[in-house]
């Protein structure tokens, strides 16, 4: 990558808000997955995008506005499982793949959402 950070290179907030936005389209077919989130869509969708800026080099909007990010703690009322974890792994994964990001980068996010999923299993 010749820019900074991650999030320059692939082109600031506004690539992390479609990934998000693909991703919960994702989520949205499929109903044991959807039904882990609230009604309203877009103050998650919003919080996601702006976490994941921000964990990629971007401003710190998200902690800003919300405070420390503390992902386990904040999803612990979820019983996340492995089921649970490779449905949001899979949908992340496919908006992500719909990116056309070139192979580093791509591979540095996916090793990330991997993680991160990994991480929060509680059940």
């Amino acid at each position: 990558m010749n820019s900074t950070t991650l999030f320059d290179h692939v082109g600031g907030q506004p690539f992390f808000d479609t990934l998000v936005d693909r991703f919960y389209d994702g989520v949205e077919t499929e109903p044991p997955l959807r039904a882990m989130y609230p009604q309203d869509l877009e103050p998650g969708k919003r919080a996601l995008a702006l976490f994941l800026g921000q964990y990629f080099g971007g401003p710190t909007t998200y902690s800003d506005e919300k405070g420390h990010p503390r992902l386990r703690m904040r999803h612990v009322h979820f019983a996340i499982g492995p089921d649970e974890r490779d449905g949001w792994v899979r949908h992340m994964t496919a908006a992500v793949q719909q990116a056309e990001l070139d192979e580093a980068t791509q591979t540095q996010m996916l090793d990330y959402f991997d993680m991160a999923a990994q991480h929060m299993i509680n059940v």
